[in-house]
């Protein structure tokens, strides 16, 4: 598992002097990038090949309240890769300073190209560098079923 250690600031927490849903999100987001700068996925290092990750959901499960000044860890498990690379799934899981779980997220993406706006997979050279990632227990090879489990399509005003 790759962790990644924050201090709860005070832009981090809400009305009810928890953190705030927002800050999980962005918590999150720095755990990702630095996860991939770690891995040979650093922004600079997509924008060769014209690539960036794109977020389809993230589930947050909130188990325990975490408050103002207290340190946090942030875990990172791959749980599930397509067999080109193109879609991901990840799990991140919230620790306090005793390790106890506060919160759980399941995130599923993909990597888009920034010129056709299209999803894409990875260049082969870095579909090796997948081999490295920390899989989760659960670990499984994604179909494109997988990326459609929950059913939503978008319903439009017009």
């Amino acid at each position: 598992m790759y962790l990644k250690d924050f201090e709860i600031r005070w832009s981090d927490v809400d009305a009810n002097r928890h953190l705030a849903n927002s800050a999980y999100v962005n918590f999150m987001s720095h755990t990702r990038v630095a996860f991939f700068e770690e891995h040979n996925f650093s922004l600079s290092n997509l924008a060769k090949f014209d690539i960036s990750p794109v977020i389809f959901y993230e589930h947050i499960y909130y188990f325990k309240e975490a408050f103002l000044g207290t340190p946090i860890r942030v875990g990172l498990e791959v749980t599930g890769l397509s067999e080109d690379g193109m879609f991901f799934k990840l799990e991140h899981n919230f620790y306090n300073k005793k390790g106890e779980n506060l919160a759980n997220c399941e995130i599923l993406g993909a990597w888009i190209n920034l010129k056709s706006r299209s999803l894409t997979p990875i260049p082969d050279h870095l579909k090796k560098e997948l081999d490295s990632f920390p899989k989760s227990k659960d670990f499984k090879i994604l179909t494109k079923e997988d990326t459609r489990k929950h059913g939503k399509k978008p319903i439009n005003l017009i």
